[in-house]
């Protein structure tokens, strides 16, 4: 029953955000379709609350839990950033906005936006950890709940290589950026040198 919950959520997710767009700019109704994008974290409380009424059956604790509890803090850290996202590709294609584009490679704003996004993972992992965590307390068994502990020093382990795969990401753009400024900087003095030798033999031969 909870994997066709998890499954149910995530179409259920992806339906009413597609509506909320498609009445907000598809059908000219801009307050109704800010309703049902506010209602989109509903789907995850359902799920939340379905998750421990399973535990507090006494269920077996498994590997399902754990997919809920992750599930549940990807929605949080990044559900935000994914329904703006589809949002501005909405707004346009239906509304003449800007087309939305990603940071350019090796700029500023790349390595911002990496960070970000790390940033937002380890929302995730932190709420889901929190769950996994409130969930052996919940259930009180440390045998049975040891799957979630699993799950959640796995998690870890992701997220530390994903920090170390960001933080190199992030200096690489910020080197390239600075790597470019400086080529860009001895392009200039190139072309200023250039210009004064030119003068300074125009002026010798109009002095000659």
């Amino acid at each position: 029953m909870l994997v066709a919950m998890i499954i149910g959520a995530e179409v259920a997710f992806w339906v009413i955000l597609a509506l909320g767009l498609l009445v907000r700019y598809a059908l000219r109704m801009p307050r109704l379709g800010g309703a049902l994008l506010l209602a989109v974290p509903l789907v995850d409380l359902v799920l939340l609350a379905v998750t421990f009424l399973d535990l507090r059956g006494g269920g077996d604790v498994g590997g399902v839990h754990g997919l809920a509890a992750v599930y549940l803090g990807v929605s949080v850290g990044f559900g935000h950033h994914i329904i703006g996202r589809m949002d501005a590709w909405a707004a346009y294609r239906f509304d003449g906005a800007p087309r939305p584009v990603k940071p350019e490679k090796g700029s500023a704003a790349r390595a911002r936006y990496e960070a970000v996004q790390f940033g937002r993972h380890a929302v995730a992992w932190a709420v889901g950890s929190a769950l996994l965590m409130l969930g052996v307390w919940y259930v009180g068994d440390a045998e049975r709940t040891q799957p979630f502990l699993s799950l959640a020093g796995l998690w870890t382990v992701v997220l530390i290589v994903d920090g170390a795969v960001t933080g190199y990401d992030v200096l690489q753009n910020l080197w390239s950026r600075g790597g470019g400024s400086a080529r860009t900087a001895g392009k200039g003095e190139s072309s200023v040198r250039y210009a004064t030798k030119s003068d300074a033999s125009r002026e010798k031969r109009s002095l000659s």
